[in-house]
Order: C-alpha cells, then structure tokens, then sequence
C-alpha cells in the first residue's frame, strides 16, 4: 500500500511514519514543515519514502503529493485552541478549506483516514458517545468539527475523535496536558493546576499511530464511520493525573482558584464502539508518565536570560 500522510513531520505523523515503514508499506509525507523538525531525516534513504514539501492549502502541493497513493491519513492541522485563536485565518484555511480541497483532489477510489478532536464536543454533562451533539467552544474547535463534516459528507472517510494526546515522539510537544504538567514538575520541580475536578481522558501518542494502522487495514468495515479513540481505562481528573505525576517526581503541587479550558473539556468518553471492532489501546496512564520522566532528562531548553544552567 502506498500511503500519503499530510503533517507527517508531526507529533503524530513522525511514529505513524515509522510504523507504515517498518511494516514495508511506500509512504508519501507532504509537510510544510512549519516547526523545522528534522524527525524524518532517517527515512530519505528508503526508496519507498518520498517528501513533498509544501502546503496543505496549495492544490500543485497536493496533487504532486497524491500521485501514485492509494490511501491518505490527513494529520495536518493547525492543533489546539492557542494556536487557532493567535491566527484564526490560518486555522480556517488549513482545518477546514484545506480538507476540502484534499477531498475534491483525492477522487473516489482512495481511502481518507481523518484525525479529528474530542474537542468538537464543547463542554457535555454526561457520557461521551459518537451519538453526542458537537458543540464546538474554541475556534480550533470549530474549524476541527468543519474539516470532520466535509469528511463524513465524502462518503469514503473513517474520522477519529481522538482523546487528548500524551507521550514521547521525535517532534515532540510540551504543549500536551499530561506532557505539560510532567515537564513542569521534572524540570521546574513545580505544579499549578487549573480546573483540577475537570474529567479528561487520554490516548498515547504510539496507539494515535497505531489506530491509523488499524483503519488502513480495516477500511472497508469502517469506511463512513466515526469513532471516539482512546481508552475507557484513561478517564481521569487532571488531579487525578497531577497526583500520580507529583507522586513520582515531587516537588510543589498547587491547586489555582483561576484559569479555564476555553474548550471546556469536562466529561467522560465512551469507546465502546472502536472497541467492537476489535482496537484497544496498548499504552496506560502510568507507563506513559513514566516515559516521559525518563525522557525528559535529554530535553535542553535554554534561556539566555537565565542565571541557571
């Protein structure tokens, strides 16, 4: 199988990258490379890898980064509601026109994998289910549940809502709840944390990855669907999980009265349904934490303006 994936030099499409490789499949990687990652570098030598660089947006890009593939998993985006709010233009072009035009470009015969967002839900009182209305609150929001519609509109696409995101890549994020709150209590020995009673749930980085496989070798039976992806063992507080980080790393816990989740992400996720059709997750909460602490001690980020090493 040849397959094309759209923000492959990512947090996620670096590891999806590496699976599709390591499995013998030919992989087409178009990638604007937007935070000059080099995490792909390895793979120039394979003559089953090719690299596009170019835009999301740009038809010419596209086009030239479709020819030969059979299926695509659109990873490109710009992610989070920082992000979106900061260029709210951008977002708009590249998570919604931008799967648009994938769409028109990609024809009939290929199959869309789509890497979609819990936060298309808004704020929910009660189990998630595929079944819940989508209430976007944030602009990533928003933009994220466009993109998914144009795709489910397509007919030939599998879209997953993922849970949030955790764990080591080769482009790494520290942006990532449970990366963010492990890499302050590891590096600056403290924690603060907003909205602790907030229920969140979490999927690792390498079972994202994994979950791509699954569709690819799953499309037939999934095609049209939509799936919640993560694990019913990973619902949990963010006190619950800053706990279980301070228990191993230590240093000073804070409990802030101030600060909001512009999605406002506060429920419970059901995955009941990719579950039947035979995925589960590989990765737990604790196990996940624990490779980021060990990670985390090759991480340098200087700052000229500091008196500490």
């Amino acid at each position: 199988m040849h397959v094309l994936v759209t923000g492959g030099a990512g947090y996620v499409g670096t590891l999806l990258v590496n699976r599709l490789i390591d499995r013998g499949d030919e992989v087409t990687v178009l990638d604007s490379l937007l935070h000059k990652s080099p995490s792909l570098l390895q793979h120039f030598i394979n003559p089953k890898f090719r690299f596009v660089e170019g835009d999301v947006r740009d038809a010419d890009n596209v086009k030239d980064a479709l020819e030969g593939t059979d299926a695509v998993v659109h990873l490109a985006a710009i992610v989070g509601a920082p992000g979106c709010e900061a260029e709210p233009r951008l977002a708009e072009e590249v998570n919604h026109h931008a799967v648009e035009l994938l769409i028109s470009l990609a024809g009939s015969d290929r199959a869309l994998i789509y890497a979609s967002t819990g936060s298309n839900y808004g704020a929910v009182d009660g189990l998630c289910t595929e079944e819940t209305p989508l209430n976007p609150l944030s602009h990533y929001g928003v933009t994220k549940t466009a993109g998914e519609l144009a795709m489910i509109e397509s007919g030939q696409a599998i879209c997953y809502r993922f849970a949030t995101a955790f764990g080591l890549s080769p482009r790494m994020r520290l942006d990532l709840l449970i990366n963010d709150f492990t890499y302050q209590a590891v590096k600056n020995r403290q924690l603060v944390v907003y909205e602790n009673w907030a229920r969140r749930t979490f999927i690792h980085v390498r079972d994202m990855a994994e979950s791509f496989i699954f569709a690819l070798d799953n499309y037939d039976r999934m095609k049209g669907e939509v799936f919640n992806v993560g694990s019913d063992d990973m619902n949990a507080t963010k006190k619950e999980v800053a706990e279980l980080i301070n228990g191993k790393v230590g240093g000073f816990l804070w409990f802030a009265d101030i600060g909001s989740d512009p999605d406002k992400r506060d429920y419970e996720v059901s995955y009941e349904k990719i579950s039947g059709y035979g995925f589960s997750t590989s990765v737990g909460l604790e196990a996940g934490i624990d490779e980021l602490i060990d990670g985390y001690k090759m991480i340098r980020i200087s700052n000229p303006f500091s008196n500490m090493a």
